[in-house]
């Protein structure tokens, strides 16, 4: 209720995240209202529309929290903005990442702005592991940016989802359990009469993905065939040349997979692929000199609170030490980066242009296509 923040609007899932968000702002005195977000319209093997009960049980929450509840649906901007473009990089070759691209493109644009605009609340808090510089309080109508910080749950940190979030929806972001660890987010739940909703199975995997009738949850390559036509190609051992197997499409595999075909009793391992020829470089060995890389470059940043002053300051030598992450939770590897300042001699045009990345020590699979969060401290 500081510095004029009173009306909260809380994405809810029907999960146990969301759930003590709302239940902590109502707690402190806010007017929370519930926004269950419907971005995939489909149903699994089983006819199941697992938007549909999500959707219910996040508005039994609501009711029982007695707040507000709303839903909005994104179907479209989501085919749009994300799916169609998943489609595409895969046919291309690379490995997406649809958790990212969802919070930059749908969470943290549409709904942010559905959420200030059409609700007219002062601020949106989503379930996420994180935290922001501002605090709960959002320092209101601050000039200063803010920044993404680290979970106090590391085990729990969700920020590498988060790290392509633009810096106008931060400023208005709240994350309530980011400063509680998961095992007091389940206790608050239980105390307040959500027994049900902590004990819940954690989401996994591509929510589009679903479910295959007798199975359990489908293969992700059935269901990528589902959108993207067979195009048989060739295993190719990396260190003989020779034809180990055949698959379906490059689509269908990503850098570190483990595939069905084996050498002897070893099984081969995706190093590399050439979606122009459709050969797919295998290696016989889980840690194959081939899979691991000591550097690599990116596409045009995404800066949450603007770059390093050391990469734009003319008085540093234009590099920036600093920590990585290419998968979510995966250990945090030290790095040196810089701009790509091999293009043109022109510094306001090469801010925009790649970055050149140096690890510390070799990473296994790094894959094209993925983000790679960087972290300075917290």
């Amino acid at each position: 209720m500081l510095r004029g923040l009173k009306k909260v609007v809380v994405g809810m899932s029907g999960g146990v995240d969301s759930t003590v968000s709302a239940l902590l702002l109502k707690r402190k005195g806010y007017e929370v209202v519930g926004v269950f977000m419907r971005n995939w319209d489909g149903v699994d093997e089983t006819g199941i529309c697992t938007a549909d009960k999500d959707c219910e049980e996040a508005e039994r929450v609501a009711s029982q929290l007695g707040i507000q509840f709303q839903t909005v649906d994104f179907v479209k901007e989501y085919w749009n903005e994300v799916f169609a473009d998943l489609i595409e990089d895969y046919r291309a070759g690379l490995t997406p990442n649809p958790d990212i691209l969802c919070n930059s493109r749908l969470k943290f644009t549409h709904f942010h702005d559905y959420a200030l605009n059409k609700i007219g609340c002062d601020a949106i808090a989503t379930g996420h592991y994180a935290r922001n510089s501002y605090g709960e309080n959002l320092e209101f109508k601050s000039k200063k940016p803010a920044f993404l910080l680290k979970s106090i749950d590391r085990s729990k940190d969700q920020t590498f989802f988060l790290s392509q979030m633009p810096q106008t929806a931060l400023r208005n972001t709240i994350f309530p359990v980011g400063e509680l660890t998961k095992t007091v987010v389940k206790q608050m739940a239980v105390q307040a009469g959500f027994p049900e909703i902590a004990a819940k199975k954690e989401s996994m995997g591509i929510c589009f993905v679903g479910k295959k009738k007798g199975v359990g949850r489908r293969g992700f390559q059935e269901f990528i065939g589902e959108y993207i036509e067979s195009k048989p190609g060739r295993f190719v051992d990396i260190d003989t040349g020779e034809l180990v197997g055949t698959h379906d499409g490059v689509h269908q595999w990503t850098i570190g997979q483990r595939t069905r075909i084996k050498r002897a009793f070893s099984p081969y391992f995706v190093v590399a692929k050439d979606a122009k020829s459709n050969d797919i470089q295998v290696c016989s060995e889980i840690d194959h000199p081939a899979l691991y890389s000591d550097s690599f470059f990116t596409l045009s940043p995404h800066w949450i609170s603007g770059p390093p002053e050391d990469l734009t300051s003319r008085a540093c030598d234009n590099t920036f030490a600093c920590e990585f992450r290419f998968q979510n939770m995966s250990p945090l590897t030290k790095c040196v980066m810089s701009y790509n300042m091999s293009s043109t001699s022109n510094w306001e045009y090469t801010t925009r242009n790649s970055l050149i990345v140096s690890t510390a020590e070799p990473v296994k699979a790094i894959t094209p296509g993925q983000f790679s969060a960087f972290y300075k401290e917290n």
